[in-house]
């Protein structure tokens, strides 16, 4: 059985390079749309716990701003320290201007 995408919101909804905190299923999850694409990573930083959906947004990824562990939009692997574990991605698909998010499908 396949579990369908939720909609979280409108791609409109999102400004660029800015963190979107979003429930999905009852999971936390952090939004970063960059130019056309859209990155839905869990929110929270892998070292403390800490809401990522707080931190900001550079060329490296998102950063927790706690302690500055860094991680990428596309694998959720930490570039700095103190993190070392990587934080969960999730699959995205945008549909007629929405976005849909399917927590169930990581890629770590």
């Amino acid at each position: 059985m396949t579990v369908p995408l939720t909609r979280v919101c409108a791609v409109s909804d999102l400004d660029d390079s800015k963190p979107f905190l979003a429930e999905v299923d009852d999971t936390a999850v952090v939004l970063v749309r960059v130019g056309e694409r859209v990155h839905a990573l869990a929110d929270e930083c892998s070292h403390a716990a800490i809401s990522l959906s707080e931190g900001e947004v550079s060329r490296k990824g998102i950063e927790c701003y706690l302690h500055g562990s860094c991680f990428d939009l596309e694998t959720g692997k930490p570039s700095s320290f103190p993190a070392t574990e990587p934080v969960d991605v999730y699959a995205v698909d945008i549909r007629d201007g929405d976005v849909f998010v399917d927590v169930t499908v990581t890629t770590n």
